[in-house]
């Protein structure tokens, strides 16, 4: 229920502001914009079109500006940053910590990357250079370098009274980190555990060195799989040599999980990653133009095999009536097997063996599966059509095909992971033309056998 009221709600408010936008008042715009989060800001923003963003861009706070082009896609940004003086983009990159910048500066002219940068003080440039060294989705560009640093010999009390002379803590510190004199990561103390334990107690006492440290090349993938697995809010990340170079948040975390989710989405309908709600037509046209042209390969194929069979289907009109549903079943039975496959393999819990074990349970699915809808789909076709053979070859093709489907749907996934290529991407295309044509190939093949013997 919380979820639904939450999107019923982003509707609402797209709804107000559309209407307040064609009537010309730009006062309740800019009031409700004003009691959104800059993340809630963004996700607004991604919902309009051009001409409308940009107005609505114009009256969001400029305190927020930083924050909001962060939580929007990279298309959306490229408008907004279109849209800004010069100024107004060096002012909105100093509100933002260092791995929030380093993602801004990707998208900014190079020209105003050096006004950034010249803005900066000398300790935070060269932070925002070490992130920017490394290579995008890697934890070294997702980690914060603001952090708290302590040394194992100190006692618990020093380090409370070091904290109340800074005054100030990064965002997010839940944790002060332990180090060695070279800055080697030993080890790190929640700060619950700091207000609790005892004010002589050592550091290196109290310390947690259970959780091992991130290393800066890490993919952002691993991360994710770390924080889940480990139920963090942060952790440290270290460089080859154990030395502490930054922390990783939950709440960067988060990001790469929503964008993961996102373009998984897009990529199983054959869409670009970067590709947002309104991106402009030509462009559109453009991205989807590829996938559109693999596809109709793929259907000639399928239409070449139909063409072996045109004799039958010209003197048996069923055929062509029924051939759809043996196809669409078996396309459906196809990407469930893959869809299954395809998180196994990003979740890391496919490999060896018990890929093997998968595809047998599948392949059984398949047989049970194709057995029950074949006793349907002939049944139906018997009343319809009166003819056994008919219902027979039908039923036939049915159990066929979705035994195909299962053995597509892990395959095919399984086989274009080892040649390197996204089988999220590619694999529904390649699974429903294996569907489609092996669906066609027995069911004609059937239909001629039993009925024009």
């Amino acid at each position: 229920m919380a979820e639904t009221t939450r999107y019923d709600q982003a509707a609402r408010q797209l709804k107000l502001l559309s209407q307040a936008l064609e009537s010309g008042r730009l006062g309740p715009v800019r009031r409700l914009v004003n009691t959104l989060t800059p993340a809630e800001i963004g996700d607004l923003l991604e919902s309009l079109p051009l001409e409308q963003r940009l107005i609505v861009w114009g009256l969001v706070d400029a305190e927020d500006d930083g924050e909001v082009l962060v939580h929007v896609g990279d298309e959306v940004r490229e408008s907004l940053i279109r849209d800004m003086d010069p100024e107004e983009l060096v002012a909105a990159a100093d509100t933002l910590d260092i791995d929030d910048l380093a993602d801004l500066v990707e998208d900014l002219p190079g020209h105003l990357v050096d006004e950034v940068l010249k803005s900066m003080d000398r300790e935070n440039r060269e932070r925002l250079e070490q992130v920017l060294s490394y290579d995008e989705d890697t934890a070294g560009r997702l980690m914060n370098p603001d952090l708290v640093t302590v040394r194992a010999d100190v006692t618990v009390d020093v380090v409370l009274r070091y904290l109340r002379m800074r005054g100030e803590l990064p965002t997010n510190t839940n944790h002060v980190y332990v180090v060695s004199r070279r800055h080697q990561y030993l080890g790190r103390v929640p700060l619950a555990t700091l207000v609790t334990a005892d004010p002589d107690a050592p550091i290196n006492r109290v310390m947690d060195t259970e959780v091992a440290p991130i290393r800066a090349e890490t993919t952002s993938e691993d991360v994710a799989k770390h924080f889940a697995d480990h139920d963090l809010i942060s952790a440290p990340v270290v460089d080859e040599n154990n030395v502490l170079l930054g922390r990783i948040t939950v709440d960067d975390v988060v990001d790469v999980i929503r964008e993961e989710a996102e373009e998984t989405v897009k990529s199983l309908a054959g869409l670009s990653a970067d590709e947002e709600l309104f991106t402009p037509a030509a462009r559109a046209m453009r991205r989807r133009a590829i996938w559109l042209g693999v596809n109709l390969l793929t259907a000639f194929v399928a239409a070449s095999v139909i063409g072996q069979f045109e004799a039958a289907l010209e003197e048996i009109v069923a055929l062509a009536v029924l051939m759809p549903i043996v196809a669409s079943m078996g396309g459906n039975a196809g990407l469930q097997a893959m869809t299954l496959t395809v998180r196994g393999l990003a979740l890391g819990q496919l490999a060896g063996g018990n890929i093997r074990v998968l595809l047998s349970k599948e392949l059984r699915v398949g047989l049970m599966n194709g057995a029950l809808w074949a006793v349907v789909v002939a049944s139906a076709a018997l009343l319809w059509f009166g003819n056994p053979l008919i219902s027979a070859a039908i039923g036939g093709a049915m159990v066929i095909n979705l035994f195909l489907a299962a053995l597509a749907g892990v395959l095919v996934p399984v086989t274009l992971q080892r040649m390197k290529i996204d089988p999220a991407i590619a694999g529904s295309i390649v699974v429903t033309t294996v569907t489609d044509v092996m669906g066609f190939f027995s069911f004609l093949g059937l239909g001629t056998l039993l009925l024009l013997r």
